[in-house]
């Protein structure tokens, strides 16, 4: 196991002595909130009672207005609309959102999720071809779609539009549909940076909840969806994402979603949830079904109108997360007995290896783990019909992490 080297970080004197005076309270709280960028009495309030006022307008991202207008015309025109979206908690979580919210209003929609060793990641082409073939006309992309430039293209030349959201940098070239919302676009004047997928369909959700006029507390249902897809894709929960977290989790407890119920049934836990108990108990199970067979459960069980119809969901969820953990635990034993036994791989400064039998929905987990042993550099590689793909993983300070395949 790798020795770590703690870095602790620096707290400026000054401005914690200012909060001390402020707060009144432990001068060590103090330092904690100022390394956090909390520096003021104003500061401090919005950090421990969020509210939902302190949340942004929809409208303030850039091409919202025409991702509105686009789905409103689809809506008088009873034009079909498929909602697509990633396979791991992000995507379900957004996917979920968004088609409960859109097929309550506007009965010809569906949604697709790609299945992750046919299709791999992101848009499809398989997907559009499906949209094609039954005759949707818009499809509105969450958590993914901002690099799918040539099959975006495609579609627009099949005549199908497309709204994507999504949250990953985008590339200097930017898909041809007919609206982007991502904060991260250069020209994005949007306050906060840092939502997540399903953070900036639920952005949408609202806009449009204004647009038909309904009730403002009408986007609320789906905030416990949301604090599961902020804690499991790991953004920073600050600024919007500490107020969507904050409700979502209160939701979480008082009200859950039917499949965030029956999965924390079948895990057996009865406490109230905090963010660590989403990532620990919840994102595994969801994430398991992309991993070992086919998301669309996942979605599936959240959309559920009952609990007995959620519960038959999350036990093929339950049931995908016991074998993705026996898989897991039988790679990395044997990833480690091929370190372990050979002399010059113990002593490199990166880690690849490649098994042709390896489970693909388990090598990037694997790949973390051995980063926990060695801490360096790791790249876990299996067979994918006629190609080598697999997952790779950094340290603090190197290049990101990702899924491959060539």
């Amino acid at each position: 196991m790798a020795q770590k080297r703690w870095r602790i970080k620096t707290y400026n004197q000054d401005k914690a002595g200012v909060l001390f005076k402020e707060l009144k309270i432990h001068p060590v709280l103090c330092n904690i909130l100022t390394q956090r960028g909390v520096e003021s009495f104003e500061d401090a309030k919005n950090f421990f009672r969020p509210q939902l006022t302190h949340l942004h307008d929809p409208f303030l991202m850039k091409d919202m207005q025409k991702a509105v207008h686009r789905i409103m015309d689809a809506f008088t025109k009873q034009e079909k609309i498929l909602v697509f979206g990633d396979y791991d908690v992000d995507g379900t979580t957004a996917v979920a959102c968004m088609y409960q919210f859109l097929k309550t209003h506007h009965a010809p929609t569906e949604f697709y999720i790609p299945h992750r060793y046919r299709e791999g990641y992101g848009v499809s082409k398989a997907g559009i071809d499906h949209a094609f073939e039954n005759g949707y006309g818009l499809i509105v992309s969450l958590d993914c779609g901002i690099k799918s430039i040539e099959l975006i293209r495609y579609a627009k030349d099949l005549g199908i539009d497309f709204i994507v959201c999504d949250h990953h940098l985008p590339d200097e070239e930017l898909p041809p549909a007919v609206a982007i919302l991502n904060p991260k676009q250069k020209d994005c004047y949007y306050p906060f940076k840092e939502l997540c997928g399903c953070g900036v369909g639920y952005k949408l959700i609202t806009a449009l909840c204004r647009e038909m006029h309904l009730p403002d507390d009408t986007p609320l249902q789906y905030l416990d969806l949301v604090a599961t897809a902020i804690a499991a894709d790991i953004v920073p929960i600050t600024g919007e994402n500490r107020v969507l977290a904050y409700f979502g989790l209160q939701k979480a407890n008082k009200n859950p979603n039917h499949g965030i119920k029956a999965l924390s049934f079948l895990s057996a836990f009865k406490k109230d949830f905090q963010i660590t108990n989403l990532v620990f108990i919840i994102a595994p199970r969801v994430n398991a079904a992309g991993r070992m067979d086919d998301a669309r459960k996942a979605v599936l069980m959240f959309v559920a109108e009952s609990y007995e119809e959620a519960m038959h969901w999350a036990e093929q969820l339950n049931e995908d997360n016991t074998n993705r953990k026996e898989a897991d635990s039988n790679i990395t034993e044997e990833a480690l007995a091929i370190i372990q036994g050979d002399e010059v791989m113990i002593k490199r400064k990166s880690t690849v290896l490649f098994q042709p039998h390896w489970h693909k929905g388990v090598v990037g987990i694997v790949a973390s783990r051995l980063i926990d042993h060695f801490y360096r550099p790791t790249i876990v590689l299996t067979q994918s019909g006629d190609y080598v793909a697999g997952s790779a993983r950094s340290v603090s300070g190197r290049s990101s992490t990702g899924d491959y395949s060539s």
